[in-house]
């Protein structure tokens, strides 16, 4: 009985330990939470103001470096993940993603952001179209242009056909969607209105739509990238907050548990105890 007791409370203490470490990475993640989300905010209006920006170049994408390809061989993936896990489902639910978005069996290599992604696909034997993964949080504007003109390269050079962008579409702070979102070919009739159309008809461009179009888009590129990192950098922090609420919860219900069966077991020892030491007395 003494055994049990023993190992109930090695058990407590271990639980504790543990629920120390969670409250600590939420505390963690949600310090980092407001300004994530204040940085993610403000870079919206930029991200939606790019993709709308590219139906004023109509018919000039056609005759442009990036305009569609007859024929697709080669695709280029960049995929947003974590730098660590304990975040629930966050690393999973992306990769998932890339995995269905090369389901068809075309060739393909991945430019990575976040520790996770790079392992996830090294790991697999998928070409990295960097060296060296950089850390989702630590990735800046700077790192987003020289990946923007990376890929814009690549694509006129004919290393690859299709470019698609993998993140983490924050929603609410319980919800974070993976998201795909195709950058090269451009297309810029994609959900255009009558009134987009009128616009772009009285649009001029000098010297021409394609020429201004092969100059900006590595910007375009480096823009989109920008505001998935910022995305997927809240989705993470807020996916951790939450998985370590509920660990900390868990644990806090484990301990409850544990301490009952402690005190019983303490109890029942002390009974036999007491019930042993009389039993011998009237022995005597």
């Amino acid at each position: 009985m003494g055994a049990d007791v023993k190992a109930i409370r090695n058990r407590i203490r271990s639980v504790e330990s543990t629920m120390h470490i969670t409250k600590a990475m939420e505390l963690v993640a949600s310090s980092k939470l407001r300004h994530a989300t204040e940085r993610m905010e403000n870079s919206r209006f930029f991200f939606e103001t790019l993709v709308a920006s590219l139906s004023d170049f109509g018919e000039g994408i056609a005759e442009s470096s990036y305009a569609p390809r007859k024929e697709a061989k080669r695709r280029a993936l960049v995929v947003i993940a974590g730098d660590r896990g304990l975040a629930g489902g966050y690393n999973n639910n992306v990769f998932k993603t890339a995995l269905a978005a090369v389901s068809d069996g075309l060739p393909y290599a991945v430019l990575p952001i976040g520790r996770r992604a790079g392992e996830y696909f090294r790991h697999r034997g998928i070409p990295c179209l960097l060296e060296k993964t950089p850390t989702l949080e630590g990735f800046s504007m700077e790192d987003c242009a020289a990946a923007g003109r990376l890929l814009a390269d690549g694509f006129r050079r004919g290393e690859y056909d299709e470019v698609k962008l993998i993140f983490t579409d924050y929603i609410t702070m319980l919800s974070q969607n993976p998201a795909t979102l195709s950058l090269l070919p451009l297309d810029p009739h994609k959900d255009e209105s009558e009134g987009e159309r009128v616009r772009r008809a009285e649009t001029i461009y000098d010297p021409s739509a394609a020429s201004v179009l092969d100059a900006i888009t590595p910007e375009y590129l480096s823009g989109m990238i920008w505001g998935a990192v910022c995305e997927s950098f809240t989705s993470e922090l807020a996916a951790r907050r939450t998985a370590m609420d509920a660990a900390s919860k868990n644990a806090s219900e484990m301990i409850d548990t544990l301490s009952l069966k402690y005190n019983r077991a303490r109890q029942s020892a002390i009974t036999q105890e007491i019930t042993e030491i009389i039993g011998g007395s009237e022995q005597q």
